[in-house]
């Protein structure tokens, strides 16, 4: 057997602001996805793939038996399927903040829930609030603490705007020009972050005063304009608050950002060659990068591993 592929996401901005309500835009990521699959065969990673399904399922029977109005699963069969070694067959790296935990949890729903709202439908801002909410229940078993919007994205594999925490719609994003100059890059930390530990941090940091005014007065302030300029097309000002933003990111986040790279950081801002920014909750896996000539970035971050994500 093998299921659908579900892919990974990239959330361009928004990490942390959504918590507190800020505009955040996520787009699905092809590059890597994942797959429920059974092998005659399985290798250690499968087996230990297996292993993780086996608690989640344990998971889902709980949210079940104290929810059933939110959402109910086909678990005899989900039970009978992992007991006989299925497991999420999935290219997407884990702790690199590219949801792999969002396309397994797609995945499942896909398969198993009862009574799913598919992508077919119309979909209304009540329906994906719904999706979100049982997509965050699902996946708060990896997280602690989820929003849901990992696996909303992998599920209908578009972008999903985010305007508030009650308000989410479907939008569509320019399109791409591959003989642009300008682009959009992931960089390779080396390192495996864990996000339950980084919105720990964050959430201490809420008690603060003096971060909170931060966060509302610049930190999303930013992210909000961002997101509006990148929509609109609008790449001269995009630049000029990605920019506003990484130096707020790279002042009141150190933490969240491996500390070897807050020198490049640092010069990105210095040189306007690139802008780096967190992806995901950061702590490690990727950090994004925005350019408005690639071939410079690419020179200036020639130590690194780069990869595209969207050219303009």
């Amino acid at each position: 057997m093998k299921g659908p592929l579900f892919y990974s996401k990239i959330l361009l901005f928004g990490e942390y602001g959504i918590i507190r309500d800020s505009k955040g835009l996520s787009i699905p990521y092809n590059f890597y996805n994942g797959a429920l699959k059974r092998d005659e065969n399985p290798s250690d990673e499968a087996i230990k793939s297996n292993g993780h399904l086996k608690r989640f399922v344990t998971y889902l029977q709980t949210l079940q038996n104290e929810q059933p109005s939110l959402v109910t699963f086909d678990i005899d069969l989900l039970k009978n399927d992992v007991e006989t070694g299925m497991y999420f067959d999935s290219s997407i790296p884990q702790g690199y903040g590219v949801g792999s935990s969002g396309a397994l949890v797609a995945a499942i729903y896909d398969k198993y829930a009862h009574n799913k709202i598919t992508v077919l439908e119309n979909l209304t801002r009540e329906k994906l609030l719904e999706l979100k909410n049982i997509f965050s229940q699902m996946e708060s078993f990896f997280h602690g603490k989820s929003s849901g919007l990992d696996p909303l994205n992998s599920y209908l594999s578009i972008p999903i705007l985010i305007n508030s925490k009650d308000n989410i719609e479907a939008t569509g994003i320019p399109t791409q020009s591959f003989d642009g100059k300008g682009a959009v890059f992931l960089l390779d930390s080396g390192i495996v972050g864990e996000t339950a530990p980084m919105v720990n941090i964050f959430m201490e940091s809420l008690k603060d005063k003096g971060f909170r005014a931060m966060l509302k007065n610049q930190f999303v302030k930013y992210t909000d304009a961002c997101v509006e300029n990148f929509l609109g097309g609008d790449m001269k000002s995009l630049f000029m608050n990605t920019k506003k933003l990484s130096k707020v990111v790279l002042n009141n986040f150190k933490p969240m950002i491996p500390e070897q790279f807050h020198g490049i950081w640092q010069q990105g801002i210095d040189s306007n060659d690139y802008y780096l920014k967190l992806c995901g909750s950061g702590g490690g896996g990727y950090i994004l990068g925005f350019t408005e000539d690639l071939e410079k970035a690419k020179a200036t971050l020639k130590d690194y591993k780069l990869e595209v994500v969207y050219q303009f």
